[in-house]
């Protein structure tokens, strides 16, 4: 039995949004977008001050 089959991921996605809504779902994404870049910015300073 899969475990992440879209079978389950489907309804576990509709609850999810039912709780948080479509705009704090956005918001999340956003900010982790951002929080990612903001990494990878500092990683690749990082591997310039080793060079």
């Amino acid at each position: 039995m899969n475990l992440f089959a879209p079978q389950h991921l489907i309804p576990i996605l509709i609850i999810i949004l039912l709780l948080f809504g479509r705009g704090k779902i956005s918001d999340f994404m956003e900010d982790f977008a951002k929080g990612l870049k903001s990494f990878k910015k500092g990683l690749k300073d990082d591997n310039d001050v080793i060079e």
